[in-house]
């Protein structure tokens, strides 16, 4: 049973408007608002919940809403077939508007058509046009030609006078005129051509003067289009080389600098020739001189490209004679006053005049300027194109020429190459470089000279001999090359001779000095300094080309100077000191001073090679391993030098040694029972060894460092530990005896631990050991002597040493007893002999066991022909090999 509609409230009709549903619409808030004031009725009445007000409420809304869901149908099909209307017009219309487009688009392509038809016509009419004016202007051209041909073949000039009275526009007229007549003249062949030919020369002569008077004029006046009007006629005459030589010779610059001399720097001329002064910067003529280039270019820069046609040209001819004539005059000047001085001088004014000219060049650069070629005087195919109506060809006047940079960078070039054409100037270099040092090492050279051993041959006399064959070779072209150049150098400023002329000491000459034969790294310094500044200078004036070879060859020279004239007559030197020194007296520690120095020289000298030289040969493979080569090859002879040095210290140290313990009083082990016998703490031969150990040891470590330092001394300490086994056998030793031995041991033992090397400290280790058996009681001896190290010793080999003990007669009985007593005859129960028992070995166990002392020390390769050397000469020469190039660089690591 239904109930009946019920009337809606005004506020629900306002939410089933249909403007209630066009914006955002929600279910749940619009339930909600139909239901609000039901909801607040049903809670107002107390009884109980009554659903019919909302299922009324309800429905009506429903019927409401499904009126609004009509009308809004029945609005949208009206509107969607007013849309469908619309589009069907609006196609109509577009369809009509297309066909309108493609008619007007086929109109305009119509049209494009007959225009293109149109203007190939115009163009074939153009042709023909151009083709008819140029027959015509040949015709005209050939005819005006032949005209004044024949004027001139009369000797009538009055045309041609009167055309060049018309002014600027007559004047070029005349010029292209007489240029083509010239032309014509030289091709035709007929009688009475030559006088033709002598006349229009003779005109085009007077025309040229004419011109070039009228432009003196101008230029005098200061009237740059007058000027400009004479450089382009004469430029269309005969390319106007002429009106350019009388600008530039009619140039102040040129004029007013004739007069002019060279202003004297004193300061400047007495450092040049001083090697350890820098090289001059500035010189004050150059200076000026350039300062006032620089001014005149950039006035003339403008006055040029305002006056002449070709102004790139009228630039380079300018400046070409600004090099060939006020640079190099004041650069042959400045050479002129260094003939009296050493070719450093002369080398150093190059060097600064070049290196002056070269920021000129760039500073010059600035002004580039569009260049045209100037047209020749002579073009032999102006007849042909006069005849023939060819264009005239614009090529000669448009061509790009040599830019002003390249002019200015050939201009340089060609102002050094008369110092530094050939070998020229490497020889220089070489020369000027061997006199130096020569001169340097003079007194130096002739320390070492005098105080050589006499009648031996030195290396220092070998290598004297090697300069002076050297001084006398020459090259297969008669001349002498750059390494006899630099050895004469080195012989002449040395005093040296070859060892048949060697002469002896003059009287008159000063005698040598201790200071002046000290090896020195400042003076290494101030040798690789020099050699610096000679190769800047060769990589700044020599091609780059040759820059490679250059390097080489003073490389050459400083390896003669700082290996064969430096270091290697120290190290030989030493070595003879080292060899006739007396054996009764004590050695000097001065060669580890020398080898300390060649140490520090070397490797101040490699470092220099290998950052400086090597990469300024990179460009040339061969080059640069051959430079590698040939240093490896010096430090090798350096090496081996050093090598024999060391070896022969450590004999001469060793004997040293071996006397001091030859001292050893045979009762000094034996001493009577007095108190001065107990009063010495050592025997007077320990104290000795011990001083010579201690002055070893200081000298080695004030000289030597790392793998050198510890080699050496253990080479020192394992020698005087052999010494030390077999002085141990030759003495007798008492009870109270073997007391001052064991005090001798033990200093001896204090002293190499000193040296802070642990394998030398177990060597004296063993000594002291070995010494206390003379102090062990019999009945403990056999158990003493198989412990610690004394237990790895055959005791057949302990022996000697135990023979020496006062009581040996009756502790030796027990040990004969103990084998005798054996039923296996010296064999023990378990057929082990007494050694085995004992568990000893030979002696040479002791040192197979302390022989981690030389694999602990990684020994280094020695040189080639010196694999018999000691440990501590390869250790030597590694320390030197790594400062040399990349394939030696793990000697000594």
């Amino acid at each position: 049973m239904s109930l009946p509609p019920r009337a809606l409230e005004p506020s629900v009709q306002e939410h089933l408007r249909l403007e209630a549903f066009e914006g955002k619409f929600d279910v749940k808030d619009f339930v909600g608002a139909i239901s609000e004031k039901l909801i607040a009725q049903s809670k107002s009445d107390p009884g109980p919940f009554d659903p019919k007000p909302f299922i009324r409420t309800f429905e009506a809304a429903v019927d409401k809403l499904i009126a609004v869901r009509k009308d809004v149908q029945a609005k949208t099909e009206q509107m969607e077939k007013g849309v469908r209307i619309a589009e069907r017009d609006y196609s109509k219309k577009m369809s009509e508007l297309n066909r309108g487009f493609e008619a007007v688009g086929q109109s305009f392509s119509g049209m494009e058509t007959k225009m293109n038809e149109v203007g190939r016509t115009a163009i074939r009419i153009g042709e023909q046009m151009e083709s008819v004016h140029q027959q015509r202007q040949r015709a005209q051209a050939a005819y005006d030609l032949i005209d004044f041909y024949g004027q001139f073949a009369k000797d009538d000039t009055t045309r041609v006078d009167a055309l060049k009275k018309e002014g600027k526009e007559g004047r070029r007229t005349v010029a292209v005129l007489l240029r083509r007549l010239a032309t014509v003249a030289k091709e035709v062949d007929l009688p009475h051509s030559d006088k033709t030919r002598e006349n229009i020369d003779r005109y085009c002569e007077k025309f040229e003067k004419d011109m070039l008077h009228l432009f003196d004029r101008a230029y005098r006046r200061g009237d740059p289009k007058m000027m400009h009007h004479c450089a382009q006629t004469l430029l269309d005459f005969n390319g106007g080389a002429s009106c350019v030589q009388v600008y530039v010779n009619q140039h102040d610059f040129f004029i007013n600098r004739v007069a002019e001399s060279t202003a004297i720097d004193n300061n400047l001329w007495e450092a040049l020739p001083d090697p350890d002064a820098p090289p001059p910067e500035t010189e004050s003529g150059l200076q000026d001189l350039f300062a006032e280039i620089r001014t005149t270019v950039g006035q003339e820069a403008q006055i040029v490209q305002a006056v002449f046609p070709n102004p790139a040209y009228v630039m380079q001819v300018f400046l070409q004679r600004v090099f060939a004539q006020s640079i190099q005059h004041h650069l042959e000047q400045l050479v002129g006053k260094t003939i009296t001085m050493p070719e450093l001088a002369f080398l150093r004014i190059l060097q600064l005049v070049h290196q002056q000219t070269s920021i000129l060049v760039e500073d010059l650069k600035a002004y580039e300027l569009p260049s045209v070629v100037p047209r020749s005087p002579a073009d032999a195919s102006e007849f042909d194109r006069a005849i023939k109506g060819a264009p005239a060809s614009t090529a000669s006047n448009t061509a790009t020429a040599a830019t002003i940079s390249t002019m200015l960078e050939t201009a340089m070039e060609e102002l050094f190459v008369p110092y530094t054409e050939g070998q020229r100037y490497l020889e220089k270099e070489s020369r000027s470089l061997g006199e130096l040092y020569a001169g340097y090492l003079a007194k130096y050279s002739r320390y070492h000279e005098r105080t050589g051993v006499k009648g031996k041959s030195s290396m220092f006399g070998r290598m004297v001999d090697q300069l002076s064959a050297a001084a006398s070779t020459t090259s297969t072209s008669g001349t002498s090359t750059t390494s006899a150049q630099a050895a004469a150098a080195f012989m002449r400023f040395g005093g040296l001779g070859s060892s048949t002329d060697r002469a002896p000491e003059k009287t008159g000459e000063d005698p040598v000095r201790e200071e002046d034969g000290v090896l020195s790294v400042e003076v290494a310094e101030k040798m690789l300094k020099w050699h610096a500044e000679t190769i800047g200078r060769c990589v700044e004036l020599s091609p780059s080309s040759d820059v490679p070879k250059h390097t080489f060859a003073l490389l050459r020279v400083l390896s003669a100077a700082i290996a064969n004239s430096y270091i290697e007559p120290a190290i030989e030197t030493a070595q003879a000191r080292l060899e006739a020194a007396d054996s009764k007296s004590e050695p000097g520690m001065q060669a580890l001073a020398v080898l300390r120095e060649v140490d520090l020289i070397c490797h101040l000298w490699q470092r220099y090679v290998t950052m400086a030289l090597l990469p300024l040969a990179s460009s040339s493979v061969t080059v640069r391993r051959e430079m590698v080569v040939f240093n490896n090859q010096a430090v090798s002879r350096i090496e081996g030098g050093a090598n024999q040095v060391t070896q022969k210290l450590t004999d001469t140290i060793i004997t040293w040694l071996s006397a001091q313990l030859a001292k050893q009083k045979r009762t000094d082990f034996k001493p009577r029972n007095d108190d001065l016998s107990f009063a010495r703490v050592n025997t007077e031969p320990c104290l000795a060894c011990c001083d010579a150990l201690e002055k070893v040891r200081d000298a080695a470590k004030t000289n030597l460092s790392g793998k050198n330092l510890e080699v050496f001394l253990t080479e020192v300490g394992v020698a005087f530990h052999g010494l030390l086994l077999e002085h141990l056998k030759k003495f007798p030793v008492s009870a109270t005896g073997g007391l001052m031995l064991a005090k001798d041991l033990k200093s001896y033992q204090d002293t190499i631990d000193t040296f802070s090397i642990p394998p030398l400290h177990e060597r004296f280790e063993f000594i002291r050991q070995l010494g206390n058996v003379f102090l062990v009681k019999p009945d403990i001896l056999k158990s003493y002597i198989t412990e610690g190290y004394l237990g790895r010793i055959d005791a057949n080999l302990l022996r000697p040493y135990l023979a020496q003990r006062s009581d040996w007669g009756q502790a030796e009985k027990g040990f004969n007893d103990a084998a005798d007593g054996n039923p296996n005859g010296g064999q023990g129960a378990d057929g082990k002999g007494v050694r085995d028992r004992f568990g000893m070995g030979r002696l040479s166990m002791i040192m197979k066991d302390l022989e981690p002392l030389r694999e602990q020390i990684s020994m280094p390769s020695m040189p080639t022909g010196m694999q018999g050397m000691s440990h501590i000469a390869g250790n030597i020469a590694s320390s030197f090999a790594s400062a040399r190039p990349s394939r030696f660089s793990n000697v000594g690591a």
